[in-house]
């Protein structure tokens, strides 16, 4: 058991692609498609009750992470501080199921569901793999982070909007301003806009610094469209029938 928490993890390494990487992800798929069933089932109450669990889960994953890496010695400010976009996520996503604030719920469903799903297909476990804490926790708390938006927009009826996409996009490259000068200051690397991570990501496939940033810009435009474009033809439709009538 001690082994499957262990600093220096003697089990198999993450295999990128690989069976049980397959299975995470079908796994986390199959729950967040669980919601088209539970919007028909859940009364209010046991929607407050599920988001009350999903705040729990969540916290207490990212709590653990950072108590492991406390209890191991490798806490570094460089790497740990909650700064990256999936970890400022994390705290946003359960302030919005604590209070349901959309103005969370905006920054959650488009950088929630657009981070960690890149998080998810090139997933930083550190070497980690299954059944090592940190294979189950990288999982948990992506796959999280991915599910509760949907949670809450096909279950508890929330949507995006034009102006929701707008202001995402705009705040997004505002926090990326006191990012880059941290990173100088620091020596850090959050939002991996400092250089390449380490391990094996989308941005490999994209020019070398400082080019890929810029590349950056344009694929998370599109990312957060493709997000919008759903509800995009849906009012479309409604707009186009309202005329007919």
């Amino acid at each position: 058991m001690k082994n499957y928490f262990a600093l220096n993890y003697t089990g198999e390494p993450f295999e990128l692609y690989g069976t049980a990487h397959f299975i995470a992800l079908v796994i986390i798929t199959l729950f967040c498609l669980s919601f088209l069933y539970l919007r028909n089932i859940f009364n209010e109450e046991q929607k407050k009750r599920f988001r009350r669990f999903l705040f729990a889960f969540l916290v207490l994953d990212e709590i653990s992470w950072h108590t492991w890496a406390i209890y191991w010695g490798v806490w570094d400010v460089n790497t740990m501080l909650p700064l990256h976009m999936c970890s400022v996520m994390v705290w946003v996503s359960a302030f919005m199921l604590l209070t349901k604030n959309y103005t969370a719920y905006e920054l959650v469903y488009f950088l929630g569901i657009g981070g960690a799903t890149q998080a998810l297909l090139t997933p930083d476990a550190s070497g980690y793999g299954f059944p090592h804490f940190r294979a189950f926790q990288t999982f948990i708390g992506h796959g999280l982070l991915v599910a509760i938006p949907i949670y809450m927009t096909i279950v508890e009826g929330f949507r995006p909007t034009l102006q929701s996409f707008k202001r995402v996009f705009i705040w997004t490259n505002l926090y990326m301003i006191p990012i880059f000068f941290l990173n100088l200051v620091i020596g850090s690397n959050y939002l991996f806009i400092a250089y390449k991570p380490e391990f094996t990501t989308l941005l490999d496939l994209l020019a070398p610094w400082p080019w890929y940033v810029l590349q950056l810009e344009v694929i998370g435009f599109a990312i957060l469209f493709i997000l919008y474009f759903p509800f995009l033809i849906k009012d479309l439709r409604l707009k186009k029938q309202a005329v007919t009538i």
